[in-house]
């Protein structure tokens, strides 16, 4: 599975997206910019935040009524109850409330904070706006895989990716949201380690891996790289999509 070298390119010049955009044309006209031909085993790593605004996934905080459920984390939280109030209706449950910290369980079963509502990277004349997830992310990184190919003539992989913390360690790291055209989680269990060893636990978070690459070129700022070309990867397992990457709630110990 491990390649011997890998090459993460940046695409530049996408510009604001827009609600109701063709991504895949953006992204075209990107690889062509790099002169990149896309080959059948590159990855495109596709940040959330590009796919949401595509599918008008805003919300304006002015037109939002906040709940008394609402109004209550957000004097735990110290947290505009507007915004709680827009995580709460992408939420299927509160894992833990403290001040600054809203962790919840995303409606699609994402455990993470906010419940990914996000102001940052909104245009400045849109600041009375939040950006949600997408509504499926499997769904579209599978419909821009299929219009890539469309337009290119070759299918290859696309992550739609998007930053998390992490328990027990500070700071956060980009994983795999949606995952189309490559193994979101390969599993090795029954496999023999160099000591002949059987493994018996270990399943590899392929996507997240990559996805994680990815972000050293895009960043999590101002940088204004949505999107990364990977090339060089290799896998020989069968695709998963990135709801693979969930655990089931019956396993989750932190619930």
């Amino acid at each position: 599975m491990a390649a011997r070298s890998a090459s993460f390119i940046a695409l530049t010049g996408i510009p604001e997206i827009a609600a109701g955009e063709d991504l895949s044309a953006h992204l075209e006209r990107a690889l062509g910019r790099a002169s990149l031909a896309p080959q059948a085993h590159d990855v495109l790593i596709v940040a959330q935040k590009i796919v949401s605004k595509a599918e008008g996934r805003r919300v304006r905080l002015a037109d939002v009524e906040p709940s008394a459920r609402a109004l209550e984390l957000a004097r735990i939280t110290h947290k505009d109850p507007r915004l709680i109030e827009v995580i709460l209706s992408e939420s299927e449950r509160v894992v833990r409330a403290a001040p600054q910290v809203l962790i919840v369980r995303h409606r699609l079963g994402f455990v993470m904070a906010n419940a990914g509502v996000d102001r940052s990277n909104v245009a400045l004349d849109q600041a009375g706006e939040v950006l949600l997830l997408p509504r499926d992310p499997d769904a579209a990184a599978s419909a821009l895989r299929e219009a890539l190919a469309a337009r290119l003539g070759v299918r290859f992989g696309v992550i739609v990716s998007d930053s998390f913390g992490r328990p027990w360690r500070r700071g956060v790291v980009n994983v795999a949201l949606g995952v189309a055209g490559l193994p979101a989680l390969i599993d090795r269990r029954g496999e023999a380690d160099r000591h002949g060893r059987r493994l018996e636990v270990t399943e590899v978070a392929f996507a997240d891996a990559v996805a994680a690459a990815a972000a050293l070129i895009m960043g999590e700022a101002a940088e204004g790289t949505p999107a990364v070309l990977a090339r060089g990867l290799t896998w020989d397992a069968p695709e998963r999509a990135g709801n693979a990457l969930l655990r089931p709630v019956a396993e989750d110990l932190f619930l």
